[in-house]
């Protein structure tokens, strides 16, 4: 009988969120420490913090169903660090998904049935066309 592949429960994602998220902030705080330790300026703290959470969050954007433009608002204060921890917990169910994908993803995007009702998959190398479709079908 063979095994398929099932998403991860709730403990092993919540742990490999935190790890992502770490490599998200924990950087960027190290390295801020250290250049206001060199500098004496906090404000260069707060920008190579921030500088350093908005690029994770525009690195990892698309994989979520966020823009990558949408994941440079991840610089911002205090936003970044919320939406970075979004991003680590949804790139921790890839490369299943629990949340709908956006509207100009749903054509490559499948609805799961079975026993994973509920998760969304969008596997690149499962689509046939070799573009987008003209027009966007619902899929449910």
């Amino acid at each position: 009988m063979e095994r398929r592949p099932q998403p991860r429960g709730l403990v092993a994602r919540a742990t490999l969120a935190a790890a992502i998220f770490a490599m998200a902030v924990v950087p960027g705080w190290t390295f801020g420490d250290l250049a206001e330790r060199s500098t004496g300026w906090p404000v260069l703290d707060w920008a190579v913090t921030c500088g350093w959470s908005g690029l994770a969050a525009a690195w990892w954007a698309p994989y979520c169903s966020y823009r990558r433009r949408d994941g440079w608002l991840g610089a911002v204060p205090l936003y970044g660090w919320y939406l970075a921890g979004v991003l680590s917990w949804r790139l921790a169910l890839l490369p299943y998904r629990d949340w709908e994908p956006r509207p100009d993803e749903q054509w490559r995007a499948r609805w799961l049935t079975g026993d994973l009702l509920g998760y969304w998959r969008t596997d690149p190398a499962a689509v046939t066309a070799s573009r987008r479709p003209a027009a966007v079908r619902r899929t449910r």
